[in-house]
């Protein structure tokens, strides 16, 4: 039950608020992808998925070791609550295929979740490797032919998704995080020796969709977020996060983002989103509260500069769960203040890259594909030809230049658009670690 403190400060930080001639504000309704009056660009490529051994979770990077970037798409099996991967296939932008691995007669092509799967030059040799989760092991498979380099065991139901972290202080992280849907998390070594884990909901709360790996305290080892709890590289809990302002037994973390690095604890700011809790909050790096803005089901969060005439960066945040055409996105300051507001009919995916060169972000969005400026005005639409799934920033083209590659779950292809007048930079494909959320 909520005190009378919480109270207020519920109704305080869900009041509007006050007008301000020195911060931009807007709130507009997008027309949607089929506005006449917006400029529509077509693909630089467009690479079908094999629709046999691919479904719609793509990852983007160089597996050849020819600097371009490769697709990698995988199928995933629900069972009984297990998810895990049952096949892959790498595709070149020329839509040829480079391999394929595993049982394409098994697993569902779409999924609306992380799927354990990555590219990542795990053994530092210089070439890529693709790592994955199927059913009660890990597989590492060689980039270049897709040929299985080894597996080794995991629980059966540790295989939802896929984290590098470094947890031992190495020059480069080579440990890995797997967890099950939402209530165990583990810790491995490269070599598959499990370090810690196993516990019954950590910290007393269910799991992140994606554990959230960050050296909070500068000393060459990373801490992971696996919830409302963050924790030390051993396994141990550090902090717990526990709001002011809501019950935190209906959900879990959807995301954690760091909004501002320091030198000790205390100087980061990190935001959270709340699955079911509906809330978002910003909390240093001991896990005080900064701020909280409880009300809707916020998801997914990027940080950027948005506002050119604003100092600083800014949130990007969807309200999802909203009946179609009603669905939110939100620009925030780093202090919780709702500075803009665009109404969409689908607010999911979106990211924050310079499309234009004018230095600062414009606003994607996948679903609705859209790119939006800082007035909350879609400027250009992404013709993929039916509503976009995930989105994955990275250099596609080999300029060194963050590019949009957008998923289309029907038919499944990969829709990348060049970025020719942007300046945010940008390594091969998509990196580690990526995420639907």
């Amino acid at each position: 039950m909520l005190t009378s403190l919480s109270i207020l400060i519920t109704i305080a930080l869900s009041a509007p608020l006050e007008k301000s001639n020195t911060q931009p504000r807007f709130d507009t309704h997008d027309p949607g992808p089929t506005d006449p009056t917006v400029t529509h660009i077509k693909p630089w490529k467009s690479v079908p998925i094999d629709p046999e051994y691919g479904g719609n979770w793509c990852v983007t990077g160089d597996l050849d070791g020819d600097g371009v970037a490769e697709i990698v798409s995988a199928k995933n099996k629900y069972n009984n609550g297990i998810h895990y991967t049952t096949s892959a296939v790498a595709h070149r932008l020329d839509g040829s295929i480079l391999w394929k691995w595993g049982n394409p007669q098994e697993g569902q092509a779409y999924n609306g979740y992380d799927v354990g799967l990555q590219i990542y030059d795990w053994d530092k040799d210089g070439s890529n490797e693709v790592i994955l989760l199927t059913r009660g092991e890990l597989v590492e498979l060689n980039g270049r032919t897709g040929e299985e380099k080894r597996r080794f065991d995991i629980p059966e139901r540790a295989t939802d998704c896929l984290v590098f972290a470094n947890l031992s202080g190495s020059s480069h992280p080579q440990e890995i995080i797997v967890k099950d849907r939402y209530r165990r998390i583990w810790a491995y070594d490269v070599a598959g020796n499990q370090l810690w884990g196993g516990n019954w909901k950590p910290g007393g709360f269910p799991t992140a969709h994606q554990p959230r790996p960050i050296d909070i305290d500068n000393d060459g080892k990373d801490e992971i977020m696996a919830g409302y709890v963050m924790l030390n590289s051993d396994g141990s809990t550090r902090w717990i996060y526990r709001s002011k302002v809501m019950d935190q037994s209906h959900g879990h973390l959807d995301c954690c983002r760091i909004l501002t690095r320091g030198a000790t604890p205390e100087q980061f700011r990190l935001i959270l989103t709340c699955c079911g809790d509906n809330n978002i909050a910003c909390v240093d790096g001991n896990g005080k509260i900064i701020w909280e803005r409880p009300g809707h089901h916020f998801e997914s969060v990027q940080i950027g500069k948005i506002f050119p005439a604003l100092s600083g960066e800014q949130l990007l945040v969807d309200i999802a769960h909203c009946p179609p055409g009603e669905n939110p996105l939100w620009v925030m300051d780093a202090a919780g203040r709702v500075l803009g507001k665009i109404m969409l009919h689908s607010s999911r995916i979106h990211d924050l890259i310079d499309w234009t060169g004018d230095g600062v972000n414009e606003i994607i969005v996948s679903a609705d594909r859209g790119i939006f400026n800082h007035r909350g005005k879609r400027i250009t639409t992404l013709a993929t030809g039916s509503p976009g799934g995930a989105l994955l920033r990275g250099d596609m083209t080999g300029d060194g230049i963050c590019d949009i590659t957008i998923i289309t779950p029907e038919p499944i292809a990969a829709h990348i658009f060049k970025n020719d007048k942007g300046t945010t930079p940008a390594g091969c494909g998509c990196g580690v670690n990526f995420t639907l959320y």
